[in-house]
């Protein structure tokens, strides 16, 4: 049906129908009161403040690995420079390795798991042979030999200082310590170490190594939550001389420089490393079947290998005498990055092909969205760990099978895993966010940057994590948390930090704020907070400040909230202009009436015979009038009610225009930019962006109107799945059925592999 709407209404307002209301919850307020209020430090803004600071730690580390008894034996002397305002009359340390403790906090607060399907991980807690991991703690000395007194709470150790640590002074004291590393077969971590039956060796992934200062800063003061082992980790930028014993015949792959390349290389592989640095393709500075040899060796003693790094907030380290090792030189900016891959045989032929590419992928993609990679050095390893991060180091995970086919799946996991890990040199090891505490501020930005770097890979690329309809499940289950939660609370750490945060960049870079926008911005953000201690609200402050847009509404939803996108379109209603010209009016009338459909009754009623019939005399004036004769009485009122318009303003007396008010209803809580796509009878089609403004008014129904001087088809509510709308069966007018599928049998994917079947085992030249 189509309604007559009045031109004094069209002259009132054509957007303004049925928004008169605002529900209980304002989905516009700001932030203030959330956000902290800004100071010297931090800027509202969200740059860093004009007396912002950090504090300072540098290492000087021996460490030896013992390969025989799997054992880590280190001593550190650390220079802590209080950069605060503040004197401190005590320092914190992070002990990580203590989550190994039979009893720590990460073992007793576990619950049980779904006992039809118990892992063999959390089972082996109730074993008699229970890991007895966990630091060995020796005297903890200042630098004139006094012993400090030492309080360790758990995976925190507080030093007692002898006299407050005035502000810009420095504290010297060293600690020793040792520790069983944890075989990763029986108990998975960030670090550990994998036996190979068949040759009887070892890889080694070696991180949270060494107590390592807390952070100190100007949010929190000490950051000492105790480390359950999801929330990462929140440290000091420094420099770090690092000695590093290991078995003879061992490579080692670590954060940092090598300083001594002449007494733990030879001459060829320097050469190799040489040639590495200006070679168009991976160089083999290590060859396969010269670690294959290897593998077969005793050592004959232990070798020191002595690594420098500059500025960096970690330190890690990978050591076998497995590796092979590849190397190519990437330009970053007219310096040389060395990008360098170390892995076993058992890697083959997925490791050698894809993971210096990647490395190299990673630092071209990331450094054109944020900042040009700083450190000499990126390193991919393949061992024990499925994924982990330190700075210019990285632990990955996926290999083929053993008879060296590999389904795409675990290509691609590879190429992914690589480029995220890879990733993370940017966010947190460089903009040294708080991991502690927000998860999604490392995790989430690194996943959307992951995905950036995944399309431009190749085609259709099967990203796990990005695209806002792969988002749906997860926003309409139970475990769906806002955003800004801690990291140890969070119910559903993969659905929330990494992929929920993701979706919301990749939303608010396509359709909230457009790419340029959005780009600008992230890429200040970056470049403000490099080698500083960012916080939640200075990304959010950044982006609304360079962007130029007020982006509250969009933080509050998307991270306060566990709200999901549920917009629909519940009705659609055709007006046209009541010109009040009698002549178009009763024309219009007339055609409308006669196109009315006729009723059931009145189909069975039309061949009874009438009265008047037969009884002609009964028939009067108005059996004979047509009521859409056009009177001179309405003539004349038309004419003088048309005067009182102004020229320009009787051109919307133009009949043909039609006027579609398309009602729209947000279920979800979630206020979102509307996209409609319209479709009309002539074929052609429109596309109408609106800002999520639209709901300023009224965030539970707005009605939008379409001025067209077409009909319109059909419209469809985010045709492009840009907005993660969790039920796109209300998206249509008119209603579709929505396809779906079922199966009768489960098919385990994992199963199928082409290459195997197919027989194509194809490996680069020169592997085994």
């Amino acid at each position: 049906m189509i309604r007559r709407l009045l031109l004094g209404a069209i002259l009132l307002s054509l957007d303004m129908a049925a928004q008169n209301k605002r529900s209980p919850i304002d989905k516009f307020r700001q932030l203030e009161e959330i956000l902290p209020t800004p100071n010297e430090y931090r800027t509202a803004s969200g740059a860093p403040g004009h007396k912002y600071w950090q504090q300072r730690a540098d290492y000087d580390i021996d460490v030896e690995l013992d390969d025989v008894n799997q054992q880590i034996i280190g001593r550190a002397s650390i220079n802590y420079h209080n950069n605060s305002p503040d004197a401190l009359t005590y320092l914190w340390l992070q002990l990580d390795q203590n989550i190994w403790e039979p009893h720590s906090d990460t073992t007793l607060t576990e619950t049980a798991p779904d006992w039809k399907k118990f892992p063999i991980g959390s089972f082996r807690r109730y074993m008699d042979d229970v890991f007895q991991g966990g630091y060995h703690i020796g005297p903890v000395k200042d630098a004139a030999g006094n012993e400090l007194h030492k309080h360790i709470n758990r995976t925190m150790m507080r030093v007692d200082l002898p006299a407050p640590l005035a502000p810009g002074k420095s504290f010297v004291f060293t600690v020793n310590w040792d520790y069983k590393i944890n075989n990763s077969k029986r108990i998975s971590g960030r670090t550990g170490a994998e036996f190979f039956p068949k040759d009887g060796n070892w890889i080694y992934e070696i991180a949270q190594w060494f107590p390592r200062m807390a952070a100190y800063n100007d949010v929190n003061g000490w950051q000492h939550k105790q480390f359950l082992g999801t929330g990462e980790f929140t440290l000091e930028f420094g420099d770090y001389k690092v000695r590093i014993t290991a078995p003879n015949d061992h490579i080692v792959a670590s954060t940092g420089v090598l300083q001594n390349p002449e007494q733990v290389l030879t001459a060829v592989q320097r050469q190799r490393l040489t040639t590495a640095r200006t070679a168009k393709k991976p160089v083999m500075i290590v060859t396969g079947a010269e670690a294959t040899a290897n593998e077969k060796s005793k050592p004959a003693g232990k070798k020191t290998w002595i690594f420098h790094a500059e500025n960096v907030r970690d330190f890690a380290f990978a050591s076998s005498r497995k590796f092979a090792w590849d190397a190519q030189g990437h330009d970053a900016g007219g310096r040389i990055v060395m990008a360098m891959s170390y892995y076993p045989k058992e890697g083959n032929p997925l490791w050698e092909r894809y993971s210096t590419h990647a490395i190299i992928h990673t630092l071209n993609i990331y450094s054109r969205y944020t900042f040009q990679y700083p450190y000499p050095i990126a390193i991919s390893v393949n061992g024990p760990v499925g994924g982990m991060e330190y700075p210019m180091i990285c632990f990955n995970g996926p290999r083929p099978k053993d008879d060296k086919t590999y389904s795409a799946r675990t290509k691609y996991a590879l190429i992914s895993v690589v480029i995220h890990e890879v990733g993370h040199n940017y966010f947190p090891m460089i903009v040294n966010s708080d991991e502690r505490q927000w998860t999604w501020l490392d995790e989430g930005i690194n996943s959307f940057l992951q995905f950036l770097a995944e399309s431009e890979w190749e085609g259709n690329y099967p990203s796990r994590r990005g695209e806002p309809a792969k988002i749906v499940e997860y926003m309409k289950g139970d475990s769906h948390d806002p955003i800004m939660t801690n990291s140890e609370t969070i119910i559903d750490l993969g659905g929330n930090a990494y992929h929920k945060t993701a979706t919301a960049l990749n939303i608010l870079r396509e359709t909230v704020l457009g790419r340029e926008r959005f780009d600008f911005a992230f890429k200040e953000y970056a470049r403000r907070w490099m080698f500083k201690r960012p916080m939640p609200a200075d990304l959010f402050r950044t982006m609304e400040d360079a962007s130029g847009t007020d982006l509250d509404w969009f933080w509050r939803g998307w991270f306060y909230t566990n709200e999901n996108v549920d917009i629909s379109i519940d009705e659609v209603k055709l007006y046209s202009v009541d010109t009040q010209n009698p002549d178009v009016e009763k024309l219009i009338t007339k055609k409308e009436k006669e196109t009315e459909p006729v009723t059931l009754s009145a189909q069975r009623n039309k061949p009874l015979r009438k009265r008047v019939e037969d009884y002609p005399e009964l028939i009067d004036f108005y059996n004979k009038y047509d009521e859409f004769t056009v009177l001179p009485s309405e003539k004349k009122a038309f004419e003088i009610w048309v005067k009182q318009f102004e020229e320009d303003e009787r051109k919307l007396f133009d009949p043909s225009m039609n006027f579609y008010s398309v009602s729209l209803r947000n279920i979800g809580g979630l206020v979102m930019p509307v996209i409609l796509a319209v479709e009309f009878n002539d074929g052609t089609r429109e596309e109408l962006r609106v800002a999520a403004e639209i709901w300023r008014r009224n965030n539970l129904q707005v009605e939008k109107i379409i001025a067209t001087r077409k009909e319109i088809k059909s419209i469809t509510l985010d045709p492009h799945l840009e907005t993660a709308d969790i039920d796109v069966s209300n998206n249509y007018w008119p209603r579709q059925a929505i396809k779906s599928k079922f199966q009768i049998f489960k098919e385990d994917r994992d199963k199928v592999n082409p290459m195997r079947e197919l027989k194509d085992k194809e490996q680069p030249s020169g592997q085994n």
